[in-house]
């Protein structure tokens, strides 16, 4: 593949794309903060077995449940996202050079579009109009469905951590100090990885994820989640 076939394929999204490093440690983060509001509000000091098996089921059975919904939107977002990409091939079959240049510039990155002089733009807009003509139906492909499936999984296991120290440790107050311990771990790894893909600086972005996650668990705490 030379460089503008490369350039031509960054503009269109891969059909064999899955969840990338940032949407898996997104997916990750949201459920540990969504696991983390259950076990922050139980009272430690009036709470018994009951009331410990009762949040854990509520916070098993919410992050089951929003990990059904954002697999349900992650497919939703992907078959939008599909159709605006066949649109912008449809369009630049059907357009003058002038304006296809306009449109396959517009679909670029703010931080890549200003590197697309008009010699590239021109070898772009002349591969994609090779392309063959897109169906008109943004079906959903099995990769959505694949990738969707890794949504729910990664929302949902994650809260398990962070509810393990409370099936294990009898004493409700110990297995909630272990519990905001790992998850505080787990956010701070999370923020790593983040910091690994983007080049930054892995300590202080781990760092900012764990206080920022923290942040907002006390957020929704407080304001009734």
């Amino acid at each position: 593949m030379t460089t503008d076939d490369r350039g031509v394929a960054a503009l269109l999204r891969s059909e064999h794309r899955a969840l990338d490093p940032v949407e898996r440690v997104s997916e990750v983060i949201f459920g540990l903060i969504m696991a983390l509001t259950f076990t922050c509000s139980l009272s430690v000091a009036t709470s018994g077995r009951q009331e410990v098996r009762e949040m854990l089921i509520g916070a098993l059975g919410c992050n089951l449940a929003w990990g059904i919904v954002d697999a349900v939107m992650y497919v939703i977002t992907s078959m939008v996202l599909r159709a605006r990409e066949f649109a912008l091939v449809r369009a630049v079959k059907s357009l003058d050079d002038a304006t296809s240049r306009q449109l396959v510039h517009g679909h670029m990155s703010e931080a890549l579009a200003p590197a697309a002089d008009e010699a590239w733009l021109d070898r772009s807009v002349a591969r994609l109009r090779a392309l063959p003509a897109p169906s008109r139906r943004a079906l959903v492909t099995t990769v959505d469905l694949r990738a969707a499936v890794a949504v729910l999984l990664l929302v949902f296991v994650s809260t398990l951590p962070v509810a393990v120290p409370f099936m294990l440790i009898q004493a409700p107050e110990h297995a909630l100090r272990v519990s905001n311990a790992v998850a505080i771990a787990m956010l701070f790894t999370a923020g790593v990885a983040l910091a690994r893909f983007a080049g930054l600086p892995r300590f202080r972005l781990g760092l900012g994820v764990a206080v920022l996650g923290s942040a907002l668990v006390g957020l929704t705490i407080a304001l009734g989640g």
